[in-house]
C-alpha cells in the first residue's frame, strides 16, 4: 500500500473512533465551557483538559524520538499576525455559541440524525472556501500581511530556550510543567474521578490528535510523494470535503477528507446501534438563521485563525505553539462572551 492511501485509512478509522467517543461522551468544548459557567459541572472541561495534556505529552514524545517533525505543521510558523490569529478565535468562537456546536461536534451530531448539523457543515464549509480561495481570501491574506511578524521564537520551548537552558531541556521543562497543571486540574474535582467515561473519552481523543501526528508525519514521510505533517482538525477539511464531494474527480482524497467522513460514520453507526439516532430540525426560521449565521463565522473564523476548537484547541496546542495559544484565547473568550450573553437571554438550547 502506498503511503498516501495509508495516510487516508489511517484518517479514516481515526475518525470512525472520534465519532464514537465524541457521540458516547459528549466531548465538546462548547458543552465544556456551557456545563461549567451555566450548571457549575466541570466534568466535560477537565474531559477537555486531560485531552490537552495527553495530545500535548504524546506528540512531544513522538517528536522527541525524532517520528514527526512538528515544525513542519502549518503552527510552528516563525512568521505570523497575532491580530489575525486572535480576531479568527473570536469570531470562530461566538459562531460555535451561535451554531450550538464546532464543526466537529457537528459531524458527530449530523451522525445521530441532528438535521440542524447538516446546515451548519454546509454553510462552514462554503464560508470558510470563501475565506480560503473565494470572495473573502483577499481581504484576509491583505489584512495578514499588513500585520503580521516575524518572532524569534514561535513555541513555548524556544520561549524557555531564550532564557539559557538547551533546547532539550526547554522542551522538557515547558512539557512537563503544562501536562502536570492540566492533569492536576482535571484530576482535582471528585466528580472527575468518579466519571470513568469522561477519563477515558479525554485520554483517547489526546492519543488520537498524537496519531494523526504519527500517520502524516511518520507514515506519510514519502520522500516522493510525503503528505503535509497534520493532524485533527475540523475547517479545511469539512471545506475540502464538500468540494470533493461535488468535483472528486479532480480531486484526490487526502487525511483531512477521511477523517471528516471517519467522523460522521463512526458517530452514524455507534447512533444506529446504540438506538441514540432521532431525526431533528429547527424550531423556528430565526432558529436556523442564528445557526446558520455561527456556522458562517466559525468557518471564516476558523480559517484566520488557523483552525477551530479541536485544530487549535488540541491540535495547535499539542505543539506548544504560541501562535496556537492566541488563538485559543480568542476561542475561549468568543464562546466566553456569547454564553454571557445568551444565559442572559434565555438558557440555550441542547444540541
Amino acid at each position: 500500500m502506498e503511503s498516501t492511501q495509508l495516510v487516508v485509512l489511517a484518517g479514516l478509522v481515526i475518525g470512525l473512533v472520534y465519532g464514537a467517543v465524541g457521540l458516547l461522551s459528549g466531548f465538546c468544548l462548547l458543552s465544556s465551557m456551557r456545563g461549567w459557567l451555566a450548571e457549575g459541572d466541570g466534568r466535560l472541561v477537565r474531559s477537555y483538559a486531560l485531552a490537552i495534556a495527553v495530545a500535548i505529552a504524546a506528540s512531544q514524545f513522538l517528536a522527541g524520538k525524532g517520528m514527526v517533525d512538528l515544525g513542519k505543521s502549518i503552527y510552528l510558523q516563525q512568521t505570523f499576525s497575532v491580530p489575525v490569529l486572535f480576531l479568527g478565535g473570536l469570531l470562530f468562537g461566538y459562531g460555535m455559541v451561535l451554531s450550538n456546536g464546532c464543526g466537529s461536534r457537528a459531524l458527530v451530531l449530523l451522525g445521530r440524525g441532528n438535521l440542524r448539523s447538516f446546515v451548519v457543515v454546509i454553510v462552514l464549509a462554503i464560508a470558510a472556501q470563501m475565506a480560503l480561495k473565494g470572495l473573502i481570501a483577499p481581504a484576509r491574506i491583505a489584512l495578514v500581511q499588513a500585520s503580521q511578524t516575524t518572532v524569534a521564537a514561535n513555541s513555548l520551548p524556544s520561549v524557555l530556550a531564550m532564557l539559557g537552558p538547551t533546547e532539550a531541556v526547554s522542551c522538557a521543562l515547558a512539557v512537563v510543567v503544562v501536562v502536570v497543571a492540566l492533569i492536576l486540574f482535571a484530576f482535582a474535582q471528585p466528580a472527575f474521578r468518579r466519571s470513568p467515561g469522561q477519563i477515558a473519552a479525554g485520554a483517547i481523543v489526546g492519543l488520537l490528535v498524537a496519531g494523526g501526528w504519527y500517520v502524516t508525519g511518520y507514515l506519510g514521510a514519502d520522500d516522493f510523494n510525503p503528505v503535509p505533517v497534520t493532524s485533527l482538525t475540523f475547517i479545511a477539511p469539512i471545506a475540502d470535503s464538500l468540494q470533493y464531494a461535488m468535483l472528486s474527480t479532480g480531486l484526490t482524497l487526502n487525511f483531512g477528507i477521511a477523517t471528516v467522513g471517519g467522523v460522521f460514520a463512526g458517530s452514524l453507526v455507534t447512533s444506529l446501534v446504540t438506538g441514540r439516532f432521532k431525526l431533528e430540525g429547527y424550531s423556528s426560521p430565526r432558529h436556523m438563521l442564528r445557526s446558520a449565521g455561527g456556522a458562517a463565522l466559525m468557518g471564516i473564523g476558523g480559517v484566520m485563525a488557523f483552525g477551530c476548537s479541536i485544530g487549535q484547541g488540541l491540535t495547535g496546542i499539542s505543539t506548544l505553539a504560541l501562535g496556537s495559544f492566541i488563538a485559543v484565547a480568542g476561542i475561549l473568550l468568543g464562546a466566553t462572551a456569547g454564553l454571557r450573553g445568551a444565559l442572559r437571554v434565555q438558557p440555550l438550547a441542547v444540541a
